[in-house]
Parts: C-alpha cells; structure tokens; sequence
C-alpha cells in the first residue's frame, strides 16, 4: 500500500514538473522519445532537466538552426538526419544517437541508450567544430601524457605514495582511482564497459553498464566509440551554454596552476580586473561575439577561441575549436618554450638526445616536429587581431616584443638551471637519464624541475597575459626562478666541498 501512494505521488510530481518543462523548453516540438526520458528524470535528475531546459537545445530544432544565415549561424552541419532536425536536441537525440557505435549502449525502458555523450554525437550538428577539436593538442592530452615516458616519469613523482624502505624514500605506483581525479582529470581517461550491475531505482530494478573511467570530461577522454574528448569540457553538461564557456572561470578548471597559472594571472591583469568589476552588463551570449558592444576586454575565449567582430561587423578573429590557429609558443610544459608542435598528437616526437620531448636538454629544439616561422608569424597575426581591436599596433608591437624577450631569457635561465642538473648527475651526486633512472624522483631533481615547471611558466604566462604583474617577480617569478638556481648552485658546490674532504 505504501510502494502504491509512493508511486501516485511520483507519477503527480511528474506531470506538475513537465508541465513546467512544456511551458518553459520549447519554442519547437519536442520527440516522443525525450518526453518519455522527462517521464522519469524531470523527477530522478530535476537538476539535469532544468539546465537542459535553460539551454538553445530545448528551444531550437536543427532544422531553424540551419535556416540562420551569416556570421550569427551557430550550427555548422549541413545535412542533419530528418529523424533528428524537425525537434528540439532532447535527452533521446544525444543518448540515443548512433548506439551501434558505443559500447556502453544498453536496453533501457524500450530504447538503446548510452551514457557517455562524444564529440562524434555532437558532431552530428557540429561537423565543423568537431573536425576542429580533432585537431585540438587538448584532444590528445591523454595520450600525449600517457604515451611519453619522461611524462609518465614526473606524473609518477607526483601522483605515488611516498613510502619508507630501510633507510631509503620510495614511491608507491598511484593506482587509476587516484590517476583519474588528478592528472587525468583534465587530460582524460579512458572509457571502458567493466561489466554491468543491478540498481534499484524510484521505477524498480534496472540493470545499467558499469563504466571503467567514468565520470570524467577531460579534454584527451578516450571514449567508448572510439572518439577523443569532451565537449563538456568547457560547455557544460546539459545546458551546453555557450556563455559558460566564454568565461575564464570555465579555464579555470584545468588553467588555475601552479604549472599553468593562465586563470589566477588573468584575473590579477588589467583586462582581469575589467571583466571583474563589469562582466555583470556584458553579454556574453550573442553570435558573433561584438568587441566594444558586448564586451570591453578579453576573456580566454576572445584570444583563443570565439568568432570575434567589430560594431561594423568586420572579423576581428575566425571562430575556431582547435585553437592551433592563434599559437605560435608553446610557453609551458617540458622543458623549454619552444614552437608549437606541428601535429597535435606529440608522441612521435624525439628530440637530439633520443628523449619524446620537444626541445633537447640543451634548449635544442626538435624542429622536424615543431612549426617553422611563416606558420608562426601566421599564427602571431591572429593572436594579434582582438589585440588591435582595442589598442594600436605600437602597443601590440611592444607588448609582443616583451613577451618574446621573456621566452628568450626564462629559456636562457632554464639553461643554467639545467647545466647544473646534468653536472650533478655526471658527478653522480644524483642518478638521471644516462642510468635510465628518473629525472624527477630526488630532492635536487625536484627544486630543477620547479625552476621550469612552475618559475619559468609563472613568468612567461605573466607576460603573454600582459599582467598579473607580481606572477612575473615574487609570486613564483623571477625571485624564486633565480632562488631555484642560486639552490642548484650552492647544493652542487656543497657535495663537491664534502666530496674534496674525503
């Protein structure tokens, strides 16, 4: 009797809820199939229906969408399969999509549903941007992490257990659990069906895909049709806004540092300071995205991403999703700034020493697999373009002059750094990559990498982001980039001392 009122008042809580979602979502027609998913999870998930309704998915077919000309056209699929462009992008039209291509797809309530939406599901509508994220280095942070040694070696210094054997410090191997919150959190996991396990739900027991990997939206995610990614990543589950992830906050996430501080040295520069004090009268909305009438400085998106115009409608800056575009310095990561690589999947690349790293341990960088400079100057030119929609080419010209004199001398202060560290590992005072031991496992190689790792991506980021003036000097800048030196130095003559005492 009890089970039987419940389900009463569930199924009465459904219909009061959908007939809100009716009111509210839709200017075109919802599918059958969505409304039989907002039968049960306008109740279960209220929080997931309610950013779907909020979104231009609940109110747009693709069919309008596609009817938009110009520059204001957010859909960039021409040919949209008939079943899918006559309703508005509900929950069936995302999870049910291509199931014969998922490998978490499942029978649930009389369709085949998977969980894990892909680039290649949004693709659908999204051809454009989804053939640009392919081209997108983030897209493989995964495997551009996993598959190179050297990384996996610091990834391990910094992930495992410290753990005491006798009188020596060793590490514990992490384990994918915690792999999967910290460094695979932004780059990616992998996807895997593990099996399948019973539930009881608010509609009885159900039986639902166990999901190695999973939750996650790293930008290198493997998913489980094979794709790489996640639109998630930066337009979030299930309003998908467009708004969000024009902000710096949405950056935030995987930018914040110390390695990449790009977000925490945004927010302390000037044009951090302006979107502060006034994002709250911008519209950050609006395709294409207006300088000087939508907004009045640069978020992370203007520079690297958005369709950019002027008030006369003129481009400013090509929308894009592979970002490559407008980078010609690749300013953090191993071990020196260098080029950007001229394919986004950097595991093919070996240096002169024989390492995966884009630069050799003397600075040498590995040109066969890094752009050259008429793709550089190319790419300086687009960066430069929402720059001089506020500023005058002195300034921009200036500013860039700065920024290139800043990877030149944190390159030359990397140099030192790092002629120190092999010194000490030829002495034997350390063992490094000449015995194949690690580069990052002892307390020298530690306050080495630092020096780099997080000093030097300090001060470079502090001056491509033109401010956060105190991240380029005491905040881990150049004060503690020479401190680091000055300790390499200083440790290295003290054991040469110890060693000339015997």
């Amino acid at each position: 009797m009890i089970r039987f009122i419940r389900q009463v008042f569930f199924y009465c809580l459904v219909l009061c809820l959908l007939s809100l979602a009716g009111t509210q979502a839709a200017a075109g027609e919802i599918s059958d199939a969505t409304w039989e998913c907002l039968d049960c999870h306008a109740v279960v998930h209220p929080g997931i229906v309610q950013g779907w309704r909020l979104s231009r998915h609940a109110a747009t077919s693709p069919s309008e969408a596609m009817q938009v000309q110009g520059l204001g056209r957010k859909i960039s699929s021409t040919d949209v399969p008939g079943e899918l462009s006559e309703t508005v992008v509900g929950c069936a039209e995302c999870h049910v999509l291509r199931p014969d291509k998922h490998a978490d797809t499942f029978e649930h309530n009389g369709y085949l549903v998977h969980t894990a939406v892909s680039p290649d599901d949004c693709g659908v509508c999204h051809d454009t941007e989804r053939d640009q994220y392919r081209q997108n280095i983030m897209s493989h942070a995964r495997g551009n992490l996993l598959d190179n040694a050297v990384y996996q070696d610091l990834m391990t210094s910094i992930n495992g257990t410290p753990v005491r054997r006798g009188q020596e410090l060793g590490i514990e191997p992490s384990g994918p659990e915690t792999e999967a919150e910290s460094c695979l959190y932004c780059h990616g996991t992998r996807l895997e069906v593990a099996g399948t396990e019973l539930r009881e739900t608010v509609m009885g027991e159900m039986e639902f895909p166990v999901i190695a990997g999973w939750p996650n939206q790293g930008s290198g995610r493997i998913n489980l049709d094979g794709s790489k990614g996640s639109c998630a990543v930066c337009h979030t589950r299930h309003q998908f806004s467009m708004a969000e992830a024009r902000k710096p906050d949405t950056c935030a996430e995987c930018h914040i540092g110390p390695d990449v501080p790009a977000v925490k040295v945004y927010k302390a520069s000037k044009h951090g300071t302006i979107y502060a004090s006034h994002n709250d009268s911008w519209d950050f909305s609006p395709t294409p995205w207006t300088v000087g009438q939508d907004f009045t400085a640069p978020t992370c998106a203007v520079c690297h991403i958005s369709l950019i115009t002027d008030t006369e409608g003129e481009v400013v800056a090509e929308r894009t999703h592979a970002l490559s575009p407008r980078l010609p310095w690749r300013i953090f990561g191993l071990i020196y700034a260098h080029p950007q690589p001229a394919s986004p999947d950097v595991t093919s690349i070996v240096n002169k020493d024989g390492l995966p790293l884009p630069t050799a341990l003397d600075g040498t960088p590995a040109s066969d697999f890094l752009i050259g400079k008429k793709e550089m100057d190319k790419r300086k030119t687009a960066m430069q373009g929402p720059c001089l929609a506020c500023h005058d080419q002195g300034l921009v010209r200036e500013h860039w002059t700065r920024f290139e004199n800043t990877i030149e001398r944190t390159n030359r202060a990397t140099l030192t750094a790092t002629e120190l560290m092999q010194e000490i590992w030829t002495k034997g005072y350390a063992t490094g990559p000449a015995s194949g031991a690690s580069l990052f496992d002892e307390y020298v190689e530690k306050v080495w990498s630092d020096s780099w790792l997080i000093q030097a991506n300090h001060i470079r980021l502090a001056s491509a982001i033109a401010g956060g003036g105190d991240y380029g000097v005491f905040a881990e800048g150049r004060y503690e980039l020479n401190g680091k030196i000055r300790e390499l130095h200083d440790w290295l003559r003290l054991r040469d001392g110890l060693q000339a005492d015997r």
